[in-house]
């Protein structure tokens, strides 16, 4: 096992072995021969080591207990710890160390500490591969500064602390569409981590984060604080401090743990400041976190600032596309701010026409956008393959009439009966990304009839010209309002007119 830490940062590992020690004195402080009481404790008078540095590397010490003691517990003060009258200790970066020993006789125990200075780091004892693809290495003298891969999907996400749910330690409940939080504070965040001057940590929010609701009591936010994209969570102002520290160490399971001296803090603020990683590679960058006060995860994809993705070149094909959510269909779909998308859920209306017993349930919140997509993985070859079916279920009991005084200058504002299905340029070599509406093909569908399910096709054969189109989105009740609304669809299917 390795640890890197900065001097800063506080280690607990001797303090648990510390009280240890203590329990195990205390049930031995009797004499059992003579029935007699022990002589006096020992006082940091009585606590005495020596420390020379190595002859070859001033940044290894040599440790000796002068005391009179049948123990010896070490801390370095830079997160490593030793037991033994003569201990080696290793001081990669320059900087000032609080070393303590703590000494065990038989009358009780007694601490002193001592403070040893390294003059220059010693890059040798720092060229660890993890540690150099967090930092770019001792070469690197600005450190080596990530962001929020706020293009892909899955840059943020949530799934379950629980080992005996589904989908453990991954995004299995939710993963974040490009640019989903826009507006939040999140994207413009910077995250740099630097080795040339000890192990130093930056934040730069350039004003603003992004934290979940619950955590707005914490002392370190002391500005009024606004709803996140789509009223989700919370947005306020903030700037970091500077002087902060990091450390990377491997955990007893193998995985890579990251953690960051208070008050600082990374991405999307859940309470923590330790951070597992996943996956850590030159242009990639993936950590999960916990919610402190749930039981659930938080993950975040980070790239390093500047990086750009390789266009992708995608395939020009067209298949066959099929889900009525009481099988597995052939599609993924991915939530774009909507509240809740349930792809199996009781039919509502199950005497009607629609005879089958699942259909996907989708919610639409306050978020002005909301929609639900499939990213094909090609682009659509609409000469083989354009009409777009669906049955849709509008419930009477939505309110369709109140106006969103929010909503935005171009839109009715209020909760519209119609089904919209778009195609998108997101992805390959000529894709917009979050920009990709620009482009967009609509066909929009009115529903006049509510309470009861309809057929409606979507013909997609007028722009059968496009061979760039690899997105696929569903929103229903309009756009550009606030106004929340239940619907439900069934029998999605992509096919030729013929």
């Amino acid at each position: 096992m390795y640890k890197f830490k900065n001097s800063k940062n506080p280690t607990y590992q001797f303090t648990v072995l510390l009280v240890l020690m203590v329990g195990f004195f205390m049930s031995s402080c009797t004499d059992s021969t003579t029935g007699g009481e022990l002589g006096s404790a020992p006082t940091s008078e009585d606590v005495t080591f020596t420390s020379e540095p190595d002859s070859e590397n001033p940044n290894i010490i040599h440790f000796t207990n002068t005391s009179d003691s049948f123990r010896a517990l070490w801390d370095f003060g830079n997160g490593t710890t030793a037991e033994g009258d003569e201990v080696i200790g290793e001081f990669p970066t320059k900087g000032e160390y609080t070393v303590s020993l703590t000494i065990f006789t038989e009358s009780g125990h007694a601490i002193d500490s001592s403070t040893v200075t390294i003059a220059e780091t010693n890059v040798a004892m720092l060229d660890d591969p993890n540690l150099n693809m967090l930092t770019g290495g001792i070469d690197a003298i600005n450190g080596k500064t990530w962001v929020i891969d706020s293009t892909q999907i899955g840059h943020m996400g949530l799934g379950p602390a629980d080992p005996n749910e589904d989908g453990y330690g991954t995004p299995a409940w939710w993963q974040a569409a490009p640019k989903a939080k826009s507006g939040a504070g999140l994207y413009d965040d910077r995250y740099t981590f630097q080795l040339d001057d000890g192990f130093v940590y930056k934040q730069e929010t350039n004003g603003h984060v992004f934290l979940k609701t619950e955590y707005s009591d914490a002392e370190i936010f002391n500005n009024p604080m606004t709803a996140g994209p789509g009223g989700d969570d919370l947005v306020t102002a903030y700037t970091a401090p500077e002087n902060q520290s990091f450390s990377l160490e491997e955990a007893d399971n193998g995985e890579l743990r990251l953690k960051i001296s208070e008050p600082s803090f990374m991405g999307f603020y859940t309470g923590t400041r330790t951070y597992d990683i996943l996956e850590l590679k030159e242009n990639l960058m993936v950590i999960r976190f916990s919610d402190t006060k749930n039981n659930f995860f938080w993950f975040h994809r980070l790239i390093p600032e500047g990086y750009e993705h390789p266009p992708e070149i995608l395939p020009y094909k067209s298949e066959a596309l099929e889900d009525n959510f009481d099988e597995e269909g052939n599609v993924s779909w991915v939530t774009d701010q909507i509240t809740n998308f349930n792809e199996s859920y009781d039919d509502p209306a199950p005497l009607v026409p629609d005879t089958t017993n699942k259909v996907a349930k989708y919610t639409k919140g306050e978020g002005q956008f909301e929609n639900v997509y499939i990213d094909l993985g090609y682009e659509l070859n609409l000469n083989e393959r354009s009409l777009i079916r669906l049955r849709a279920y509008l419930p009477s009991y939505n309110d369709y009439e109140t106006v969103d005084p929010n909503a935005q200058s171009w839109a009715p504002g209020n909760l519209l009966k119609q089904v919209e299905v778009k195609l998108h340029n997101v992805n390959g070599e000529t894709g917009l990304g979050g920009n990709s509406w620009q482009t967009q093909e609509t066909v929009i569908q009115q529903v006049s009839e509510t309470g009861k399910w309809v057929d409606l096709e979507f013909d997609f054969s007028a722009v059968s010209d496009r061979e760039d189109f690899d997105r696929i989105v569903i929103q229903i009740g309009g756009e550009g309002h606030g106004r929340t609304g239940t619907f439900f669809i069934d029998d999605f299917e992509l096919t030729s007119a013929n």
